[in-house]
C-alpha cells in the first residue's frame, strides 16, 4: 500500500505531514512511502534523510498522489488553479490530516464530489485510545508556549521579580483566558518565566488544574454548563455571558499581560474582550490573542497581525506551530502514524467504520460528506 506526502503550500506553512523516523516505523510494517521533493526542508528533514529510510522522493505531485492509496497531510488539500490536490487523487484514495473541516466547506465539497474516503485528526474522539492520534493537543501545546514568549517580548516590563542594587522590580501579572491544552501550556510557561499568572475557564473542573501549576484560579459560577464534553466549551447562555463580561472587566484592567485561548468546540473564537475592556487596561499592556484561527477571542484582533489601541499591543498570530516546525513536524508525525499503525492488518490499512475513532473522524466517504456538523453546515448540493 502506497502512502504519499506532499508539500504544504498554505501561506506561513513549514510542518511535514511525515518526518523520516515516522517512515521508517511505516515501512517496516509494510508501506511504501513517496516524499514530494523538498517537502520537508522547511522543518529541517532534509530529501537525503528521507531517502536513507527507504522513501522515494518524488519532483511530481500530481503524478504521486494519482498512484497514492493513501494521502498524509498536515492541512486540507490545495484546491487553487493551479494546484488541485483533490482532484489528483483517484476517487476511493484515503486521506488523513488535520483537516479543519467546518472552516473548509469548500474542501469537504469537492472531497466528496471526487469519492475521496477522508479523516479529519481534529474529529477524533478524546478518548484514552485516541491520545496519540491527537493533533489537536500536540499542536496547542506549542501555541500556548510560544503564546507566553511572544508576552514576555513584547512586554515592556520583566516576567519574574528581580531584587538589583537599584531595587526590586515586582513580577508581570499575567491573566489567561481558557484552560485548555494552549491554555494550561501558556500557564505553565508563564509561571515558568516567573510572572504571577491568574487564569478563568468557563469549565470549572478544570480549576484544580489551574491551581496545580502555581496559578490563580478566578471564575463565576454559571447557571448552565459550558462543558461540550471531550475538553471543549459550548457557547454560554446571554445570562451567562454576562457575568463573565462582569469578570473580564475586573481582571483585564489589573493585569499587564492578557493571553486568549478560547474556541467553542475547538472551531470558533467567540468575541470574549470588547473595545471597551481594552481601553480600561493598563497603559503598556499586552494581548496574546491565540485563538487568531478561529478569528480571535478581542474585537479589535487582527488575525496575523500586531496592532495598538488605547496604548495596547493586541498581537494576533498565526500557525504558531510552523514557528517550531522541525518539533511541531514530530509531533505531527507521530500522532498521523499512530492513527495508521493502529488500523493496520496484514500490510494494509483497514476501514473500520465501527470502530469509534474511524467513526467521528471520517468526513467524507463514498461520494458522501458523513461528517455530521459539516454536513449540516453546507448547503444543499454542495456535499
Amino acid at each position: 500500500m502506497k502512502i504519499a506526502v506532499v508539500k504544504e503550500t498554505k501561506p506561513l506553512e513549514r510542518r511535514v505531514a511525515l518526518v523520516p523516523e515516522s517512515c521508517k516505523k511505516l515501512a517496516q510494517i509494510g508501506y511504501t512511502i513517496s516524499i514530494e521533493k523538498g517537502a520537508g526542508e522547511a522543518s529541517f528533514y532534509p530529501d537525503n534523510a528521507y531517502r536513507e529510510v527507504g522513501c522515494t522522493v518524488e519532483s511530481d505531485p500530481k503524478a504521486m498522489l494519482a498512484s497514492a492509496d493513501l494521502v498524509l497531510k498536515v492541512n486540507s488539500p490545495a484546491i487553487g488553479a493551479n494546484r488541485n490536490e483533490v482532484e489528483w487523487m483517484r476517487p476511493e484514495t484515503m486521506l488523513l490530516g488535520s483537516l479543519m473541516p467546518l472552516r473548509h466547506l469548500d474542501v469537504v465539497g469537492q472531497l466528496a464530489r471526487r469519492k475521496v474516503c477522508a479523516f479529519s485528526t481534529d474529529a477524533i474522539p478524546r478518548i484514552t485510545r485516541a491520545q496519540a492520534m491527537d493533533t489537536l493537543s500536540s499542536m496547542a501545546n506549542i501555541v500556548g508556549y510560544k503564546g507566553a514568549l511572544i508576552a514576555a517580548t513584547e512586554l515592556s516590563k520583566y516576567f519574574p521579580m528581580f531584587m538589583t542594587a537599584a531595587g526590586t522590580v515586582f513580577p508581570a501579572k499575567v491573566f489567561v483566558i481558557g484552560a485548555a491544552v494552549a491554555g494550561l501550556q501558556a500557564i505553565a510557561t508563564a509561571r515558568r518565566l516567573g510572572a504571577n499568572v491568574m487564569a478563568t475557564d468557563v469549565r470549572p473542573e478544570v480549576k484544580e488544574q489551574i491551581e496545580s501549576l502555581g496559578a490563580k484560579y478566578v471564575g463565576i459560577e454559571l447557571k448552565e454548563s459550558a462543558s461540550a464534553g471531550g475538553g471543549y466549551a459550548k457557547e454560554l447562555s446571554q445570562e451567562d455571558k454576562n457575568r463573565q463580561r462582569e469578570l473580564l472587566v475586573e481582571q483585564c484592567a489589573t493585569v499587564d499581560v492578557l493571553i486568549t485561548t478560547a474556541l467553542i468546540g475547538g472551531i470558533f473564537a467567540p468575541k470574549l474582550i470588547t473595545e471597551e475592556m481594552v481601553k480600561k487596561m493598563r497603559p503598556g499592556s499586552i494581548i496574546v490573542d491565540l485563538a487568531g484561527e478561529g478569528g480571535g477571542n478581542c474585537e479589535l484582533s487582527r488575525p496575523g497581525e500586531a496592532v495598538v489601541a488605547h496604548g495596547i499591543k493586541i498581537i494576533t498570530p498565526l500557525n504558531l506551530p510552523s514557528s517550531m516546525a522541525t518539533h511541531a513536524s514530530l509531533l505531527f508525525s507521530r500522532n498521523l502514524t499512530s492513527f495508521v499503525q493502529t488500523f493496520t492488518k496484514d500490510k494494509n490499512f483497514q476501514l473500520d467504520l465501527s470502530d469509534e475513532i474511524q467513526k467521528n473522524s471520517i468526513i467524507t466517504h463514498k461520494g458522501e460528506v458523513v461528517h455530521a456538523p459539516s454536513k449540516k453546515a453546507l448547503k444543499p448540493g454542495e456535499g
